[in-house]
């Protein structure tokens, strides 16, 4: 009979590979550092993860780190949370420490890459969606390309948190979500809520 897979050496491995991503960042993982913090073996890994790049996407889908639940039936409030969310996520050593080299990975591995947009990528576009679906029901978005206008809203966000090139804070998530809400949305929407902190605005 198959051995059943043991869940709390998975949590425990997700668990020492987001802790020392944090602390080493991507280029210093190892398997042996994994295994020595997660207190199991190189083999049990293997096992379940067929390569380091597996195990960090599969820390990165746990984690979350820059997914917000934001609805607050306010266009701009929800959109300009959602981007503080992910401006926020990008600064955090988890994803700052890690999306240079790995999207370097990615590049050479089509199947890799596929994991990482459905699990890691799709669960952020997917949750800034539902926002704009709402409000194009309420009429407050026109969406002839919802796809550019995903990648209108994050392109910016992402360039910044990846490349570095300028500071960026709460005020350049508000300043993309009006410039991109002036082409495609209502000119006459107005924010009722504050949206700097996407954990206020998710209460």
């Amino acid at each position: 009979m198959p051995r059943h897979r043991d869940e709390r050496i998975d949590e425990a491995v997700l668990t020492a590979v987001s802790a020392l991503l944090r602390e080493d960042g991507y280029a210093a993982l190892t398997m042996e550092a994994i295994a020595t913090r997660a207190g199991t073996t190189k083999p049990a890994i293997r096992r379940r993860w067929p390569s380091r790049q597996h195990l960090v996407i599969a820390a990165m889908a746990r984690d979350r780190v820059g997914v917000a639940e934001i609805d607050t039936g306010c266009l701009r409030c929800d959109i300009a949370g959602h981007l503080e969310a992910l401006r926020l996520g990008l600064d955090d050593p988890a994803m700052r420490r890690v999306l240079p080299g790995l999207l370097a990975d990615l590049a050479d591995d089509p199947q890799l890459r596929q994991e990482f947009l459905e699990v890691v990528w799709a669960p952020r576009r997917q949750a800034c969606l539902a926002v704009l679906r709402k409000a194009e029901q309420r009429n407050d978005v026109r969406l002839d390309d919802v796809d550019l206008v995903l990648d209108l809203f994050a392109g910016p966000i992402f360039l910044r948190g990846l490349f570095r090139h300028t500071p960026s804070g709460p005020e350049f998530s508000e300043r993309v979500t009006q410039a991109v809400l002036a082409g495609v949305g209502r000119a006459d929407l107005h924010c009722v809520h504050s949206a700097a902190d996407p954990r206020a605005a998710s209460h």
